[in-house]
């Protein structure tokens, strides 16, 4: 059955009128003024499901189903799905796999070339070779002069392909320059909600085929993406083996990020930023990332991070930084990462991250690689608690210190610290 066929079918479906049955004996008012709509539950996947197929294009066959219905729930049955386009969730959805029987699996990417610079506000692209592109497949585009300007990326979706021309839904953000590595490849999220509210994101695994696929840039797309999004949670997700961030929000409000493994990038695992608040990190387990555990981006404030597990990571458990004010971090395990267990990274003083409290965790055994320490204070916030943490080092003496304070950071306050096995002593600072 054709994809536009069947959304008409699930639409017609969605729009049945239902009977209705007489209350129980409470004083209430049911369905007088308003009709009685239960939840809207679209499956997905086998034989039996209302949108057969295992593929990306038929989860968001049923998005889109849902989209001018006021949303609903997407089921995925149990099995794995092949993606080549970001499933991009709108207001009040809520997608949901069958637990670890749902796995969502990047395909393999493609890559080329373009041969004419690729200019701001194009809709198209001249390229070496289109063998691979499809119509409906995810795209980034960008060229060697954005450097570190990660929102210079441009991510949009093919629409047509035609002779060595690919035809692309969103203008391109930027002047690309085919003599500079100017490039197109198949390399973009594997869930996306952009703009939306109320989403929920649940019970699935995602496996983000690293080996085979280009690196997306956390700040435009992560194996899971939030972008311009409230009120949404994210739960009881496997994100692994990613090149990129395994899972990143960016312009949020009141975000739950809860209960989910991610392993295996090869970046950040967790990404808060670009003006976040609100935000609730809890009962995650992120390790063997390639950079930190949680990386606390800009303006992420009045957060909560708690009941976590940041390990083995290649970089710090924690970074937080630029503008990062008002964060609770308590109860967390932080062990065996790279360098720092936590690292305040430096800023201005005006830019530091104020107001940050440490309560009841446990930082051991971090800078496996060269060496680190418990917490390392770089930058000079104010009114920053460490309180009741135990930091130490049992063996290794690869945590140098508990705390290392930077010359150009101002006093911390210490409350109730269990410290000990530091070859370089607990405390120590910087020479100025």
């Amino acid at each position: 059955m054709k994809c536009d066929k069947l959304v008409l079918l699930l639409i017609a479906i969605l729009g049945r009128s239902l009977p209705c049955f007489p209350g129980d004996n409470k004083m209430q008012v049911d369905a007088m003024v308003n009709p009685k709509i239960p939840p809207k539950i679209i499956t997905v996947g086998n034989a039996g499901a209302d949108v057969p197929g295992f593929t990306s294009a038929a989860i968001q066959t049923a998005i889109d189903a849902l989209r001018n219905h006021g949303g609903g729930t997407i089921k995925l049955t149990p099995g794995t799905f092949a993606v080549i386009a970001p499933v991009r969730l709108y207001d009040n959805m809520t997608l949901l796999g069958s637990d670890a029987g749902t796995t969502l699996r990047k395909t393999d990417g493609v890559r080329t070339s373009f041969i004419d610079d690729a200019d701001y506000g194009e809709l198209k692209l001249t390229v070496a070779d289109p063998t691979g592109f499809v119509s409906g497949m995810g795209v980034q585009i960008y060229d060697s002069t954005i450097g570190g300007d990660c929102w210079g990326v441009t991510t949009t979706l093919v629409t047509a392909v035609e002779g060595n021309t690919i035809y692309i839904r969103d203008y391109l953000l930027w002047d690309y320059d085919s003599d500079k590595e100017g490039v197109i490849e198949n390399a973009c999220s594997i869930i996306a909600a952009v703009q939306a509210e109320n989403v929920r994101i649940a019970d699935l695994t995602i496996d983000g085929n690293k080996a085979a696929n280009g690196v997306v840039n956390g700040c435009v797309g992560g194996a899971v993406y939030l972008h311009k999004t409230k009120n949404a949670l994210v739960e009881n997700l496997i994100v692994k083996d990613w090149n990129g961030d395994g899972i990143s929000w960016q312009i949020t409000e009141d975000v739950t990020v809860r209960n989910c493994e991610v392993y295996g990038c090869t970046n950040i695992g967790l990404h808060p930023g670009t003006g976040s608040p609100n935000t609730v990190i809890e009962g995650n387990n992120s390790h063997d990332n390639q950079a930190d555990g949680l990386f606390v981006c800009w303006r992420v404030r009045n957060g909560l991070v708690k009941n976590n597990k940041l390990h083995h990571n290649g970089r710090h458990g924690i970074c937080t930084g630029h503008k990062d004010t008002d964060i609770v971090f308590q109860n967390n395990h932080i062990y065996a990462n790279g360098i720092d267990g936590v690292n305040l990274r430096n800023e201005k003083a005006k830019n530091a991250p104020h107001g940050s409290i440490f309560r009841n965790n446990v930082v051991e055994n971090n800078g496996v690689k060269n060496g680190g320490y418990g917490f390392a204070f770089k930058s000079p916030p104010k009114d920053v608690v460490v309180e009741n943490n135990t930091i130490r080092d049992t063996g290794a003496g690869t945590q140098k210190a508990a705390i290392f304070t930077g010359k150009n950071a101002l006093p911390v306050t210490l409350k109730g610290n269990k410290m000990s096995g530091h070859p370089q002593g607990d405390v120590i600072y910087e020479k100025k």
